[in-house]
């Protein structure tokens, strides 16, 4: 029985201090503090994921590298200012000179209740050689595309899951509720947490009124 394929996770993580803005009514601290949380247990939940052999964070924060590292995930800076598309296109070549026998997937790192089963379910549905992506619950957005390294473009942005097809990736089919559901409001956090959440962020949500 031939091997299945296995992967790079590169996920790409703003400084805490500038995350998550669109989460209103909280303290700046407390949006660094979920911003961190969400990102740490997006990571982790890649590592639990059998068809993930590396984690690749793409990071400037080096205090925050270092707690990835803590975790098992190896990190960059990052290498290109210009957007987060060009970043993950040259962090996706790092990933190559490392690792040049794995596939390299773009993961969005605001992901709290990703499970390690719904990755896995997603990466075993690819098709060898075939670039693919996973629309958000919305279905406008994109939380995750993987392409060979020789046609690795990612196109993250307003309606990316549209310019991703258009772009000739594969809409990966299947429920993958956790793998869709990624956090940029109060309402997209409770519908996480109804979801369950990782360790991290369900120790700083618990207390609050959500």
């Amino acid at each position: 029985m031939p091997c299945m394929q296995q992967y790079v996770v590169v996920v790409p993580v703003k400084p805490p201090a500038f995350g998550k803005s669109r989460l209103q009514g909280l303290s700046d601290v407390l949006r660094r503090d979920l911003a961190e949380a969400f990102a740490l247990d997006t990571a982790a939940a890649c590592l639990a994921a059998t068809g993930v052999a590396q984690v690749l964070v793409v990071t400037d924060d080096a205090a925050f590298a270092a707690r990835f590292a803590a975790l098992g995930c190896t990190s960059v800076p990052d290498g290109d200012s210009s957007g987060l598309n060009p970043a993950l296109s040259q962090a996706a070549q790092e990933a190559r000179r490392r690792w040049p026998d794995l596939v390299p997937v773009a993961l969005l790192a605001d992901l709290p209740a990703l499970r390690a089963e719904d990755l896995d379910e997603a990466l075993a549905s690819l098709v060898p050689g075939r670039p693919a992506y996973v629309a958000d619950v919305e279905g406008t957005g994109t939380t995750l595309y993987t392409a060979p390294y020789d046609e690795f473009d990612p196109s993250f942005g307003p309606d990316s899951a549209h310019a991703h097809l258009v772009g000739g990736a594969h809409a990966v089919e299947g429920e993958l509720t956790s793998l869709r559901r990624d956090v940029d409001d109060l309402d997209d956090l409770r519908a996480a947490q109804a979801l369950g959440l990782g360790p991290q962020t369900d120790r700083l949500v618990a207390g609050l009124p959500l």
